[in-house]
């Protein structure tokens, strides 16, 4: 395992977190996600040193930038990054270069080197009802991770310009790139359950064949974890034919982005869905959805996937695997119970709990 996707040593257990709470539901549910991390704390004999900084929309409201440099000091000095939701149409007037978006998070990605990011989905057999495809599609069940290369791709790629009458992008990978993004998702389905689909467009794409060969090239490396290829057309089609066949799914930057939000669909709630994007020391987690301002102070927003995002900090970023799963495993209780928010009650009689009343019965099943 190479130094850029090695988990933390577990037998640390004082821990520096730079908490960006974010705008709109951010610092509501980013509170819902610092309870369960006490009770964590709790339970497995830790310690989490929390420093708060603005970012986003409250950055630009306090300090007229959307990434203060203090925020930038703060990530780069932590252990890991747990971050709210930014944005909102109070700033959406902007230069795209002081949104909230662009300015704060997206610069942040940049100047934290943040090269891979994993979006696991799970569909809840206590919530399946929600999906959006019927059961016999959900029958062999729903657990994926989508590991996507972030740095390089089509988005990065130059020359890249706009005429009158054309415009050109460059999709451009190095070997080296890909191989370390490979890596990390071999390790991480090797702490799944050993499957590895890499996607890519080889059968039109030079770049892509670039991709395949280098992925092969690696393989050998995890002689447990079974590999096999996919043209991201078909990939698209089987994550709604039959999405239970998918373990880790390995892909670049722009065909990542589609599939991964593709794969958000299936659960059937935004609010369950965390994201981590990982770097050559700190890593970032975040919810996969927006700060939906609408519901913010009103105790109604889903803290499920702040808390679940809390969750892959302790695992991909502090190296505390334990703390995850019990994490894990007490929001499953949760839906089981049926204590959960409005958003995941379609077609229920049970009464819709609150953030702090959902924030509250899942760090009490940490025990």
């Amino acid at each position: 395992m190479d130094n850029t996707t090695e988990m933390k040593s577990t037998a640390k257990a004082n821990f520096k977190i730079a908490v960006l709470p974010g705008d709109g539901i951010g610092p509501e549910v980013m509170e819902a996600a610092q309870r369960v991390l006490s009770a964590v704390s709790k339970k497995f004999n830790l310690h989490f040193e929390y420093g708060h900084g603005l970012i986003g929309g409250a950055a630009l409201d306090a300090m007229d930038t959307p990434l203060p440099e203090d925020t930038l000091h703060l990530c780069r000095s932590a252990d890991a990054v747990l971050l709210g939701s930014v944005g909102g149409p109070k700033w959406d007037a902007l230069p795209p270069e002081k949104r909230p978006e662009r300015g704060g998070l997206l610069a942040l990605r940049k100047q934290l080197n943040l090269f891979a990011n994993l979006r696991p989905v799970r569909v809840y057999p206590s919530i399946a009802h929600l999906s959006p495809l019927n059961s016999r599609r959900l029958e062999n069940g729903v657990d994926l991770l989508t590991v996507r290369e972030l740095s390089g791709g089509i988005y990065f790629g130059e020359p890249k310009e706009k005429c009158d009458t054309s415009g050109l992008d460059t999709m451009y990978y190095d070997k080296q790139t890909i191989s370390r993004v490979a890596r990390l998702a071999f390790e991480a389905a090797g702490r799944r359950r050993n499957k590895l689909t890499s996607v890519d467009k080889a059968n039109v794409l030079y770049s892509s064949l670039l991709w395949r060969e280098a992925v092969e090239e690696i393989a050998p490396e995890y002689p447990k974890v079974e590999l096999d290829h996919m043209y991201v057309d078909n990939a698209a089609m089987q994550m709604i034919v039959n999405p239970g066949q998918f373990d880790v799914i390995l892909t670049g930057n722009l065909f990542g982005d589609i599939l991964s939000d593709e794969s958000a669909a299936l659960p059937g709630s935004l609010g369950v869905l965390p994201s981590a994007s990982l770097g050559d020391s700190v890593h970032l987690f975040e919810p996969a959805g927006g700060s939906a301002p609408d519901l913010a102070g009103l105790d109604k927003a889903n803290p499920v996937a702040q808390i679940l995002s809390a969750a892959m900090m302790c695992e991909y970023g502090l190296g505390l695997p334990d703390a995850a799963a019990a994490i894990r495993k007490a929001v499953e209780q949760s839906f089981t119970e049926g204590i959960c928010t409005a958003d995941l009650l379609s077609g229920s009689e049970s009464p819709a709990a609150g953030t702090t009343q959902v924030a509250q019965a899942i760090a009490g099943y940490i025990i």
